[in-house]
C-alpha cells in the first residue's frame, strides 16, 4: 500500500532473513533447555511469527520473511520468546531498529545483541499537546504567570493484554517541585481524546509594584514539563506505563505558546539492568527498501528505453541487459526487469532474445545455462512469480504428507539409526519419489502460458545452435523447470510457501534425498549413476533406471514447451493453499451461513436475529481452498460452512469507522458480505491478495463495492438506505489472469533508476569501454573484460540514453528532497519530535521567528 505525498507514492517494503540465536540463557531448571521462537514486529504489532526449535539454546531458525509496510513504523522489532511445558510464553530479549538505521544493516548478515524487555520500554504512539504561558491577576491584585497545559489527544498507542484504558499524568518538573495531575480515564481506545487543560504557577509573583512581571530566564530553564501515559489496569501489579515524554519550558520562546505533537518515549532507567551477553544475540540480514514514486510521465524516456530491449540489435547493446551488467548481482536487475515486462506483456520476446544471444555465445551444450546468467536469473524469477500457483497446485499436497508422516527415509548406512530398517527407508523414499515424480510429469497441462512459451523459445534457439545433440532440446528446459523450479521447491518449500516453515531436520534430510533423485530422473543424463557422488544414492539410483522414466521427462519437456495457451482443467483434489494458526474477527452481515480462510483460527459472530449483533463471537479454524473458503469449530472437524469460491464476487477493506475495529476486510457473496477482522495490517493485506487471487477469474465479479458496513438503516459510506444499493467506490480488480500477479509498473521502473543512479560510475567505465573498443583492435584492457559488448558504437547510443533518463530523474529527486525539506514541520501530526528532532524543532522554530521579524 503507497502513501500519498502531493502527487509522488511512497512504498515501504521489508525482506528480512532470520537465521538463528546463539547463547540464550538456559531455563532456570534441571532441564536447561528451552523451546524458543521468534517474532517480527512493525512498534508493537506482531507481523511475523518462526517456528518453535525445541530443546535447544542456540536455535536455527533458517526462515525468510517479507511484507509490504502499510503504515508509518519508528521501530523494527524482533522478540525471542521461550515456550514452557505449561504453554506459556515468556520473552527472553529483544532486538529494536529504529527506522531510520535501518539502511546502516541493508543487505548484510549482523549478530544483533538481544536487550531485556522491559513494559517501560515498550512504548508507541504520539500525544498532542499545547502549552501556553500566560499573565494572571490574583485576588489580591498580584500578577503572577500560570502555564496552562492543554492534553488534546494520542493516537497509536499500544494495546496491553487486549485493552487498552489510557490516561494521561502530568506533572511540573524543578528543582524544588514536582506537582503531578491526572487527565479522566478514557475506555477501550488507542486513540483516546482527551482534551483537557490543567494550570500550573510556574513563577512565584514578585512585587505588584512592579510595573512589568519578567520571566526569570533561569527559574524557566530549570523548569520541564513531563507527560505520561498509562493503561489504567484492574490486576493488582498496577497501571502499566504506556510512554511518556519530557519537554523544556525553553521551548516557549519569546510568544510564550507552543503547539506540537511529541513521539512517546520509553520511561528513563525503567529496564532492568543486564550485562551484554546475558541474554544472547540474534543473527539476521535485513533489506529495507523505501521506494518514492513519482506520476507515470516521469518515467517515460526510461520506461521506453527498457520497453524497447528486445527489439535491440544486438541484445546486448539494450536498456535491459545493460543493467545486468553494471549490477553487482543479476539478481538485483533480474527482478525489477521481469516485474516490468510481466505487467506489459513483454517478457516472453525480452527473454527470448537475451536466451538466444546466450546460447550463441556457448560452446558446449552440456553447459548451457549453467552460469548465473541475466538470462537464467530472469528466467528464475519469472517461474517464480508465473509459477507459484502451478507449484502449490502440484506439490504442496504430497510435501504436506511428507512433512506430516515423518517416515524414517535415511538411506546412507552410516546415519540410519539404531531402530531402523536400510531395505524399509529405501521403499519409503522409492514410494516418496515415485508420487513426486508421477505428479510433476502429469502436470504439463496446468503449465503456465508465459512459461510454456519461454520453454518453447529455449528449445527452438537450442536446437538450431546444437543441430547434432538430439537431447538439447530436452536439456534446455529440464535445466530450468527441474533444475531451477521443481528441485529447489523440494529442497527448501518454505521458501516457496508450500510450507510455513523451515521442515525439521529429519524431514529436511528425506526433502533433500527426493531433490537429489528428481533433480537426475529430469536432468536425462546419460549415464545418471555416475552422477552421485555417494555410492548408496547410485544404488539407490539403480530403482529408477528404466526407459518408461526418461519417456515420461521427455513427454513432460514436449508438452510444457511447445507454445500456444492451455486450458487449465479443473483439480478434483482441493489443495489448500495456505494454513496457520492467526486469530482474526468475523462478522457477517446476516444470521446465514458463511465461511472462512486458509487454514487460520478467527472469531465468528453467532446467529442471531440481529443483522449485526456485536454479541456471541466465538472462536473458529478457517481454510481456503482451491474450491472453497470454509470455516470449522475446531481444527480437522468437518465445516460448518462453506463459501464455492466462484461465489467470492469482490475482497476489498472495510473501513474502520464500521464496528470501531482496525486490519478488517471483507469477503462480498452475492446474498450476503463476510466482514473478517485480522491480526495486523500485513496480515490482513496477505488475506485480501490471496483471496483477490483465487477469486479473479469469476465472471460475475463486482465493479463496485461498500467501503463502509451496513448499520442502523443505512451504509455508512453513501448514507443510502436500501441495503441491496450498488456500491459507491470503484473495486481495486482483479489480477492479470495468467500469472496472478498484480505489478506497478512506475514503482518498478523507479527502482531500476534506482539501480542504474547506484552504478553510474559502472555506466560511465562502460562508455569508456565501448570507446575503446571502437578505436583499438588489440587485446582487451583487463579493466574492460566484464563487459559483454558485442556492437561498441550501438551500445555507447544506448548508455548515453540512460545516462540521460537517470539524470533527469535525479533532478527530480533532487527537487523534491528539497522541496519536502522546506515544507517538513516538525512537531505536526506527520512528523512529530522525537528524542532526535528536538534540537532541529527549536532550531527551526529560530529560524522561524527571525524570518518573521
Amino acid at each position: 500500500m503507497a502513501v500519498e505525498e502531493e502527487g509522488l507514492r511512497v512504498f515501504q517494503s521489508v525482506k528480512i532473513k532470520i537465521g538463528e540465536a546463539k547463547n540464550i540463557p538456559p531455563y532456570p531448571g534441571p532441564n536447561k533447555m528451552r523451546d524458543c521462537y521468534c517474532t517480527v514486529n512493525l512498534d508493537q504489532e506482531e507481523v511475523f511469527r518462526t517456528k518453535i526449535v525445541e530443546k535447544s539454546l542456540c536455535p536455527f531458525y533458517g526462515e525468510d520473511f517479507y511484507c509490504e509496510i502499510p503504515r508509518s513504523f519508528r521501530h523494527l522489532s524482533f522478540y525471542i520468546f521461550d515456550r514452557d511445558v505449561f504453554r506459556r510464553d515468556s520473552s527472553i530479549g529483544k532486538v529494536a531498529v529504529k527506522k531510520e538505521d535501518l539502511q546502516k544493516y541493508h543487505g548484510k548478515d549482523t549478530w544483533f545483541q538481544l536487550q531485556p524487555v522491559s513494559a517501560d520500554s515498550e512504548v508507541q504512539g504520539k500525544v498532542h499537546l499545547e502549552l501556553r504561558l500566560s499573565e494572571v491577576i490574583t485576588d489580591s491584585g498580584v500578577i503572577s504567570h500560570k502555564l496552562a497545559t492543554r492534553v488534546l489527544e494520542c493516537q497509536g498507542l499500544p494495546i496491553v493484554n487486549g485493552q487498552c484504558d489510557p490516561y494521561a499524568a502530568v506533572s511540573l518538573l524543578g528543582p524544588s517541585r514536582s506537582e503531578a495531575k491526572k487527565t479522566k480515564v478514557k475506555r477501550k481506545t488507542n486513540n483516546p481524546q482527551f482534551e483537557e487543560v490543567f494550570y500550573f504557577e510556574v513563577t512565584r509573583p514578585l512585587s505588584y509594584t512592579k510595573r512589568q512581571f519578567d520571566v526569570e530566564e533561569e527559574d524557566v530553564d530549570k523548569l520541564a514539563l513531563r507527560v505520561d501515559l498509562w493503561n489504567a489496569s484492574n490486576l493488582k501489579f498496577g497501571d502499566e506505563f504506556l510512554g511518556g515524554v519530557r519537554v523544556p519550558l525553553r521551548v516557549l520562546g519569546q510568544a510564550g505558546v507552543h503547539d506540537a505533537w511529541y513521539f512517546l518515549q520509553p520511561r528513563e532507567n525503567g529496564g532492568k539492568s543486564v550485562k551484554v551477553d546475558e541474554l544472547g544475540s540474534l543473527r539476521l540480514n535485513i533489506v529495507y527498501t523505501e521506494d518514492h514514486v513519482f506520476p507515470s510521465e516521469h518515467y517515460t524516456p526510461l520506461r521506453d528505453l527498457l520497453l524497447h530491449s528486445a527489439n535491440v540489435e544486438p541484445v546486448s547493446a539494450s536498456t535491459a541487459h545493460t543493467l545486468g551488467e553494471v549490477c553487482r548481482e543479476k539478481q538485483e536487475a533480474a527482478i525489477p526487469l521481469v516485474r516490468l515486462f510481466l505487467h506489459y506483456g513483454k517478457i516472453v520476446p525480452f527473454i527470448s532474445a537475451i536466451a538466444h544471444a546466450e546460447i550463441n555465445r556457448t560452446q558446449d551444450p552440456n553447459t548451457i545455462f549453467r552460469g548465473n546468467s541475466l538470462t537464467s536469473k530472469c528466467i528464475d524469477e519469472t517461474m517464480k512469480l508465473a509459477g507459484m500457483h502451478y507449484l502449490q497446485v502440484t506439490l504442496k499436497p504430497i510435501i504436506d504428507e511428507i512433512c506430516t508422516e515423518h517416515k524414517p527415509c535415511e538411506i546412507d548406512p552410516v546415519k540410519l539409526k539404531e531402530s531402523e530398517n536400510l531395505e524399509t527407508n529405501r521403499e519409503n523414499l522409492r514410494h516418496y519419489v515415485d508420487r513426486i515424480f508421477n505428479v510433476i510429469t502429469t502436470s504439463g497441462v496446468r503449465c503456465p502460458t508465459v512459461m510454456c512459451d519461454i520453454f518453447f523459445s529455449l528449445r527452438e534457439s537450442a536446437a538450431t545452435r546444437f543441430q547434432v545433440d538430439q537431447d538439447v532440446r530436452y536439456t534446455a528446459v529440464s535445466s530450468f523447470i527441474f533444475l531451477r523450479f521443481f528441485a529447489p521447491a523440494i529442497l527448501s518449500p518454505n521458501l516457496f510457501h508450500l510450507r510455513p516453515h523451515h521442515p525439521d531436520p529429519a524431514t529436511s534430510r528425506t526433502l533433500t534425498l527426493i531433490s537429489k533423485t528428481i533433480q537426475t530422473l529430469g536432468s536425462l543424463a546419460k549415464s545418471k549413476s555416475a552422477n552421485f557422488k555417494e555410492s548408496y544414492m547410485a544404488a539407490f539410483y539403480d530403482y529408477f533406471n528404466e526407459q518408461k522414466y526418461a519417456d515420461a521427462v521427455k513427454n513432460f519437456l514436449d508438452l510444457i514447451s511447445t507454445s500456444g495457451k492451455w486450458d487449465q482443467k479443473s483439480i478434483e483434489t482441493p489443495i489448500m493453499l495456505k494454513e496457520g494458526s492467526v486469530k482474526l474477527t468475523i462478522k457477517r452481515v446476516d444470521g446465514k451461513g458463511s465461511k472462512g480462510t486458509k487454514g487460520r483460527f478467527m472469531i465468528k459472530r453467532a446467529q442471531g436475529r440481529n443483522r449485526f449483533g456485536m454479541k456471541n463471537f466465538k472462536k473458529r479454524w478457517f481454510r481456503l481452498t482451491n474450491h472453497e473458503f470454509t470455516y470449522h469449530r475446531t481444527k480437522g472437524e468437518g465445516a460448518l460452512c462453506s463459501i464455492p469460491i466462484e461465489n467470492i464476487l469482490a475482497v476489498e477493506r472495510l473501513e474502520e469507522e464500521s464496528f470501531k475495529m482496525k486490519n478488517m476486510f471483507q469477503v462480498i457473496q452475492p446474498e450476503r458480505a463476510l466482514y473478517i477482522q485480522a491480526n495486523n495490517c500485513v496480515e490482513a493485506r496477505d488475506w485480501i491478495d490471496i483471496l483477490t487471487k483465487v477469486s479473479q477469474c469469476n465472471r460475475k465479479r463486482l465493479s463496485t463495492y461498500h467501503p463502509s458496513a451496513y448499520l442502523n438503516g443505512h451504509w455508512l459510506c453513501c448514507k443510502l438506505s436500501a441495503d441491496t444499493a450498488p456500491g459507491c467506490t470503484p473495486c481495486t480488480g482483479g489480477l492479470p489472469a495468467n500469472i496472478q500477479l498484480d505489478v506497478d509498473g512506475d514503482r518498478e521502473t523507479e527502482r531500476i533508476y534506482s539501480l542504474f543512479s547506484t552504478y553510474m560510475t559502472k555506466l560511465i567505465k562502460m562508455q569508456e569501454a565501448c570507446g575503446s573498443k571502437s578505436v583499438y583492435d588489440g587485446p582487451e584492457q583487463e579493466e574492460y573484460s566484464t563487459f559483454v559488448i558485442d556492437d561498441p558504437q550501438e551500445t555507447y547510443k544506448t548508455l548515453k540514453q540512460i545516462i540521460s533518463a537517470v539524470q533527469t530523474l535525479e533532478q527530480q529527486h533532487t527537487k523534491y528532497k528539497r522541496d519536502k525539506f522546506k515544507k517538513t514541520k516538525i512537531g505536526s501530526q506527520e512528523h512529530p519530535i522525537g528524542d532526535k528532532s528536538f534540537q532541529c524543532y527549536i532550531r527551526q522554530q529560530s529560524e522561524s521567528s527571525t524570518y518573521s521579524i
